[in-house]
């Protein structure tokens, strides 16, 4: 039996606001040390494999406990393990802030993943909790949706700003306001929301989990960069593995981490795939325009990062306008089909630029981010519309798994297209440095003498630019495919007033 939403108040969007800084904050870590690098390896003075570590630390953990916590949060509240974390995340911003060893610096990271991954599924399932009409929480997953992708493009901007500035510390000292305002209001205006009858806690599946995920997360990281070494292939292929033992697990166990009934609920499969492939469209594009913007058109790092927030202004009214169009009585289906449309066009507009495209290449990442946060808007609130409200943490992390992998897998995809390209484009009697990256070719090209130098750092970028648009080609066709199985996945598919509990809910097929 279902109740009557209760359309939320001043204190539920007040509560909003308070929810989106963590938020923001844990999305701008993911790209708050683009700048910061040099200045940490100048004073920390850390080898190639602890400065890797560094940087990608905070995602790798990020994306291996989000399941885990997601589930942890339906059992001992979203609030408390929002405040927990919230608590974890100021306490090692502090310690990263002021590390004097890499080592110090790595451990803080991961603590900050380990923060990263209770507040990020929290966050989503406290705005399902707290909003409870459609109408309001899909302009409150609209602001989410909005905020997450923001944050992204703004931690590399402060990041350039204060390293400017100040020491690079200080690009964790900014987290302390935020966690500190937190933790005084969030008792006061968060309501508590758990699972009242969890069952058991799992234990086997959270090594599970996590062994699904990090090693896929990690393969599919490296191969743009390193190639399909067979390491990484390994990687990839003994993730999948576990992946395969954990859906095991979860469908045999009495009491798992994951409940296989939420994937039965019409709407949430095809909400989570469709999502994954989104994500997979955004990040395949920052891979190839922000090393354009800065390098082949010769940006410094804090300009091509200015240069790149101006398609955040697209994004600003994607999600209202998507909203907007569904409470007019346009299919969810249509809208997210549409989104796919836009974001292809997207990259269609990357297939034309050549070397001095600047306007065009930021209007394409405009399109296509514009397009893709329609997309995600509408998916993540059918997910959580779909969901029990007492299973709201685990749905959530399902969705931010599925973003994690998809960036991942698309970087691989993607990126390796446009390596391809690049490594088919550079003459053979470049060196073999120049011929790899077009980070190696310009190294090397600042090497050489007068007009040869400058020849092959042309012929570099313009070999980039080929592998861009041979990227864009690609990226254009997956998300063109995603077309027509979202509008048919979708179709009837329509966000319920009040989902209630679990057995409430019509486990019908998609």
């Amino acid at each position: 039996m279902t109740t009557k939403p209760t359309r939320a108040g001043r204190r539920e969007w007040t509560a909003l606001g308070v929810l989106m800084l963590p938020l923001l904050l844990v999305s701008m870590d993911v790209s708050v040390l683009y700048f910061a690098v040099p200045a940490i390896s100048e004073d920390l003075a850390p080898t190639g494999t602890q400065q890797l570590w560094i940087f990608d630390i905070y995602g790798f953990v990020l994306a291996g406990l989000l399941m885990t916590m997601g589930a942890v949060g339906d059992r001992v509240g979203r609030r408390r393990l929002l405040l927990t974390g919230a608590a974890a995340f100021g306490a090692a911003s502090l310690v990263a802030a002021y590390a004097h060893s890499a080592e110090t610096l790595i451990a803080a990271r991961a603590v900050l993943g380990v923060g990263g991954a209770t507040l990020m599924p929290s966050t989503m399932a406290l705005v399902r909790t707290m909003f409870t009409d459609p109408g309001q929480r899909a302009k409150a997953i609209g602001v989410w949706s909005g905020v997450m992708t923001a944050g992204i493009a703004l931690g590399s901007v402060m990041s350039g700003v204060l390293v400017e500035h100040f020491w690079w510390g200080s690009v964790f000292l900014v987290n302390l306001p935020a966690m500190a305002m937190l933790l005084l209001l969030g008792p006061v205006l968060l309501p508590e929301s758990r699972n009242p009858g969890p069952g058991r806690f799992d234990l086997l599946s959270v090594p599970l989990s996590m062994a699904a995920v990090l090693p896929v997360v990690y393969g599919l990281k490296e191969i743009p960069s390193e190639g399909w070494h067979v390491r990484y292939v390994m990687s990839v292929t003994v993730g999948l593995l576990f992946a395969a033992l954990f859906v095991h697990r979860q469908r045999t166990t009495a009491s798992p981490l994951i409940s296989p009934a939420l994937f039965r609920v019409r709407g949430f499969t095809p909400a989570v795939v469709l999502n994954l492939v989104s994500a997979a469209g955004m990040m395949g594009s920052t891979y190839f325009t922000t090393q354009y913007i800065q390098s082949v058109l010769d940006k410094s790092a804090l300009e091509a990062a200015l240069w790149a927030l101006l398609p955040s202004v697209l994004i600003g009214f994607a999600a209202p306008l998507a909203m907007g169009l569904v409470r007019r009585g346009v299919a969810r289906a249509h809208v997210v089909a549409g989104g796919f449309a836009v974001a292809a066009c997207g990259y269609v507009l990357l297939a034309f630029t050549d070397t001095g495209s600047l306007w065009l290449v930021l209007a394409a990442c405009g399109v296509l981010a514009g397009g893709i946060v329609a997309v995600m808007s509408q998916l993540t609130d059918l997910a959580l519309s779909a969901a029990p409200v007492e299973k709201a943490g685990a749905a959530s992390s399902l969705m931010e798994t599925g973003t994690e992998f998809g960036g991942a897998l698309s970087m691989a995809v993607l990126g390796s297209i446009g390596t391809a390209v690049y490594h088919r484009e550079m003459p053979g009697s470049a060196p073999a440095a120049a011929r790899e990256t077009l980070g190696g070719a310009l190294a090397v090209a600042e090497r050489l003498p007068g007009s040869a130098g400058e020849a092959l750092a042309t012929a570099a970028r313009e070999a980039f630019t080929s592998g861009m648009r041979g990227a864009a080609i690609a990226g254009a066709a997956l998300l063109l495919a995603a077309v027509f199985p979202a509008a048919r996945a979708l179709r009837g598919v329509r966000v319920r007033e009040n989902a209630g509990r679990a057995e409430d809910l019509s486990p019908s097929g998609v």
